[in-house]
């Protein structure tokens, strides 16, 4: 049977089909490093809520008479998906301050990122979830999410920064994967730059395709704005940072780099307690 799917009905398919083969390779990549203290667990999180949030919306548009909850399910997913990218980016970083062994040094940043990470999930979870009963107040709780998760990009920034004034001290296949994921936060950027101003726009999540939003910034209104503007700024970007990050993860032994006989501590400090 043919579905009946308008363009954010079209492109929530599409995302579904996107990131399908993306949930088994990261589900291998995950389980490879330890599901709960791997590295790649946060961008497995990231694929999960992409496929269920295509999958919430594709239903919403099929199921009559309208379901609201499904479209708030959905787009809250397509809301929250942001944090475990970012919670990937740093979980990527993480592995360039390693010791000699592989073994972690001070945590208080990493943990304080992860911290502040889920405070904005919670901040936006709610701010959808009291819709219905207060629009400027969810509202405003959806902005507070997003205004910690652009935070959260400045700081990534900052710590690649610092990383690059360190680059001689970094071993080599770590410095190839600071290089990988300084490539992809230019698309991490645009990407948030979206989440923000479509967390602006919007006050409603229901499936009407006529826009009400008279506001300058309308066209980046997640329900009724530009459908094209959204599969430019999140979609494409998205799924450029997932390619980016799944191809380093096969092309990059860092598990083996600290197993090389001829290295040593003196000459990558940065990889040493």
């Amino acid at each position: 049977m043919a579905l009946n799917l308008n363009a954010q009905g079209i492109l929530a398919a599409a995302t579904i089909a996107m990131y399908i083969p993306f949930l088994f390779t990261s589900f291998k990549l995950a389980s490879k490093c330890g599901i709960w203290r791997g590295r790649w667990t946060s961008l497995l999180v990231f694929c999960i809520v992409r496929v269920l949030g295509g999958a919430f919306l594709v239903a919403a548009e099929e199921i009559t008479p309208v379901n609201d909850g499904l479209y708030t399910a959905g787009y809250m997913l397509e809301v929250a998906g942001l944090a475990p990218l970012l919670l990937c980016t740093l979980s990527l970083l993480r592995p360039i301050f390693d010791g000699p062994g592989g073994e972690p040094t001070d945590e208080t940043i990493f943990h304080s990122f992860r911290i502040l990470n889920a405070s904005g999930v919670l901040l936006t979870v709610i701010g959808f979830s009291t819709v219905s009963r207060s629009i400027s107040g969810a509202s405003t709780l959806r902005k507070a999410g997003f205004l910690i998760f652009s935070v959260q990009y400045i700081a990534l920034v900052g710590i690649c920064i610092f990383l690059w004034t360190q680059v001689r001290l970094i071993m080599k296949y770590r410095k190839r994967l600071l290089k990988a994921i300084s490539f992809a936060l230019p698309f991490l950027a645009v990407r948030t730059v979206y989440g923000v101003l479509s967390t602006i726009t919007t006050d409603t999540f229901v499936g009407s395709t006529t826009s009400s939003n008279a506001s300058s910034l309308a066209e980046f209104d997640l329900v009724t704005g530009n459908w094209r503007l959204f599969l430019v700024m999140s979609m494409v970007m998205e799924y450029a940072i997932v390619t980016i990050y799944t191809v380093s993860a096969f092309v990059l032994p860092l598990d083996q780099e600290f197993k090389s006989q001829d290295l040593s501590e003196d000459i990558f400090p940065l990889n040493r307690p």
